[in-house]
This record gives C-alpha cells, structure tokens and sequence, in this order.
C-alpha cells in the first residue's frame, strides 16, 4: 500500500520515539511518525514529522493531557536520532494542539517552575509602578469559554506591601471581541482601585495579544484557545530553533 510506512521510516520513527519519550520526565503514551527515505535520510532531511503523545510531564510538575505536533520538511541528524540523540540541524516551523485538564493547569501553575518564570508583575498605574507576586492560584474551567482564577497575591506599592484574596472571571476573546473581565470580587484584605483593575485588565489584553510567547528557544503563537468543562485545549504555530532539554 502506498500510506505504508518504508523500512526505514519505521525504523527511524521508533528510534526517535525513544529518543523523545527519554527528553522528558514521563510519558503514558508516544507515536512518532518520520516521513523520509534512504538518501534523505542521509542527507539528514526528512519530508515531515507528526508527533502525538498522552500523559507528558515535564519540569517535574508541568503535566499535558495530550499533544500533537505536525511539522515539514525538517533538517535533522537522522543516524544520530537512531543512537538517541535528537538534533535540529536548522530551525523548523510547526503546528501544535496542546490539551491540558484543570487538575494539569492548577498542578503547574503553583509549580517552582513556573513560579520562577512569572515571579511578578509591574504594572504602571498613572505612572506609579505597582508590583503583583502571585500566590497560591487556582484555575476553574467552566466550558463556555470563559475562565475562573481565585487566589492570593501580594501587592507591593509605594514601600506598602499588602496581600489580597480575590475571585475573578473571564471570557476568552471571540471574533473580534476583546478579552473580558466578567466578575471580580475581593475575599481578603482591602481590594484594589478602578485604576489597578482596568491597568490589569489592559495589561491581560496585551498578553493575550502577544504575537508569539517564547519558552526555552520555542517559540509559540496561540492561534485559538478553546475552553471546555474541566479541559483547556491550545493551537498554535511554533518556530523551533531547539529542541528544549526537558529531562532532568
């Protein structure tokens, strides 16, 4: 049958699921599938490569439900990938849909990890700069695209440290509209000014509009995020120079 894959093409697709699955911390579940043939395999190219993979973990708390990953025409020491060891020879364009459940999301989000990445947040209030360091977060996916968080954070203002429990809810953006604060209340401490609220929100906006996020040498352009009940699944574009070293 013309679909099936060549020799070669298993052989190498096997090997680079080895090599892959090892890059990580766990894996329930990998399949990788190289597009290629003898010579280009020598020459180190490949026509295309699709990767799924279920029950990721990475950085020790970072969890992903399921991932796909669709590129072509990548350049990689393919022989090396046969001996364990994956390569990028040039940087690749790709596809991904990453789905992450509520429990993956809240795990990672009070994770060091993450926590060392997004330690705080300056914003600039009427030209006074006001400092967010989250705490303890929590993340409710309630499948009508719209996102729950509630919390702590503590706000630096002025020499004035302050910590602040809230709930707050959120609408992802559709068509052409923005992102939309639908609820937000005070459970701890003094609250926040009008100021504070709308200078976040705006601050949020932006993020959101972000043209690219980059993480370890990825970088990653959320195309649509869609919000179903206890589920969060991302697609985007992403420009890879390397493959990130996720193994501890």
């Amino acid at each position: 049958m013309p679909n099936e894959p060549r020799l070669e093409e298993q052989a190498v697709s096997e090997a680079a699921e080895m090599a892959i699955a090892a890059q990580f911390d766990e894996v329930e579940n990998i399949d990788v599938e190289v597009r290629t043939d003898l010579v280009k395999m020598v020459q180190g190219h490949a026509d295309s490569v699709s990767i799924a993979a279920q029950g990721v973990v990475m950085q020790k708390d970072i969890r992903v439900q399921e991932m796909e990953v669709h590129t072509n025409r990548i350049a990689i020491d393919l022989l090396r990938t046969i001996f364990g060891h994956v390569e990028l020879d040039t940087p690749l364009d790709a596809t991904a849909r990453v789905e992450l459940t509520e429990q993956d999301l809240n795990r990672a989000l009070n994770s060091d990890y993450i926590r060392s990445q997004f330690q705080s947040l300056e914003l600039d209030v009427e030209g006074q700069i006001i400092t967010l360091e989250p705490q303890q977060l929590k993340i409710h996916l309630s499948g009508d695209g719209k996102i729950g968080f509630s919390g702590t954070i503590v706000l630096n203002e002025t020499g004035k440290t302050r910590r602040m429990g809230f709930t707050a809810l959120i609408r992802l953006p559709i068509m052409q509209q923005p992102l939309l604060l639908e609820a937000f209340q005070c459970t701890e401490g003094e609250g926040i000014s009008l100021e504070l609220a709308l200078t976040f929100l705006n601050k949020a906006r932006e993020l959101m509009d972000s043209p690219y996020f980059e993480i370890e040498g990825v970088a990653l352009c959320i195309k649509k995020l869609d919000v179903q009940s206890g589920r969060l699944s991302l697609y985007t574009d992403a420009y890879v120079r390397q493959l990130p070293e996720t193994h501890s």
